[in-house]
């Protein structure tokens, strides 16, 4: 098991004082940790591929100059709904951001989509930044990665919209929801992804989602430095630990481990061009 690619995490701030603010708060609790050693870590591990996910425009920004000169590391940018409130109705920044989706090795726009379990941002701005995301990504034939908490209800509305425009590839990430809604999403052809959450879930119905997400559907990702996998709680997440979520997932759903590492690759592969 040599070949995982990490779908998802935020090494870009690690050891900076810059980047989102709450990731880069909480890599501030490993103040020596620098993205180059993350990386290195993770390739030792046995992952070969990493995705540093933008979260706003400085972050997104800080991704794609942090993934310049690391191998098979590419980035991704977005506006978290956290901070929609903060771009729905600026122009500039919003134009600003834009420009950033044919920087090089940019292979995806998000984190973006709806939040209403903490509703950082009124839902208005997120639905407004929601919707400007989506045209971005179309416009540029570029895959999403969504962030939607307790908020499915206004977003499968917004996505089947712009789908009926022209098809939307992406993945819902950190996917912990229904099994209704997951049969609706792979309706639409997107992809599942699944962090440590999975490892500390104790929910059976929960982890009976997990079991029932198709094979050919599924990514791993760890949503560094957020939810680290058992057994290692409370320490600072890393992409080192994805084998762990990626043999949670062999023994939880009965499969080979060779066989859903090699598919989860390939799907995140297939679906950011890499």
């Amino acid at each position: 098991m040599d070949d995982l690619l990490d779908t998802h995490c935020h090494m870009q701030s690690a050891g900076l004082a810059e980047g989102e603010r709450s990731t880069r708060e909480l890599w501030a609790k490993a103040p020596d940790i620098t993205g180059a050693e993350i990386v290195a870590r993770a390739h030792a591990a046995g992952v070969s591929r990493m995705l540093c996910v933008g979260c706003d425009l400085e972050d997104s920004e800080l991704a794609i100059s942090f993934v310049a000169d690391q191998p098979n590391c590419y980035a991704t940018i977005g506006l978290h709904p956290h901070e929609a409130q903060h771009y729905f109705d600026q122009p500039d920044r919003l134009a600003q951001f834009a420009a950033l989706a044919t920087s090089p090795k940019v292979v995806a726009v998000g984190e973006c989509g709806l939040d209403y379990f903490y509703e950082h941002s009124p839902r208005e701005a997120q639905l407004a930044t929601l919707r400007f995301q989506i045209e971005l990504a179309q416009k540029h034939d570029l895959p999403m990665i969504f962030h939607v908490r307790e908020a499915f209800d206004d977003f499968w509305p917004v996505f089947s919209e712009r789908y009926a425009y022209k098809p939307i590839r992406g993945v819902l990430h950190s996917f912990t929801d229904s099994m209704q809604n997951l049969q609706k999403a792979t309706e639409y052809g997107l992809f599942i992804g699944v962090n440590g959450i999975a490892t500390f879930a104790k929910q059976p119905a929960q982890l009976e989602v997990y079991k029932a997400i198709p094979l050919n559907k599924l990514l791993l990702e760890t949503d560094a430095p957020f939810l680290t996998p058992a057994p290692y709680r409370g320490k600072v997440n890393e992409s080192k630990h994805l084998p762990i979520i990626a043999n949670f997932l062999s023994a939880l759903r009965g499969e080979d481990i060779e066989v859903l590492a090699r598919a989860t690759t390939a799907n995140g592969r297939e679906l950011f061009l890499i």
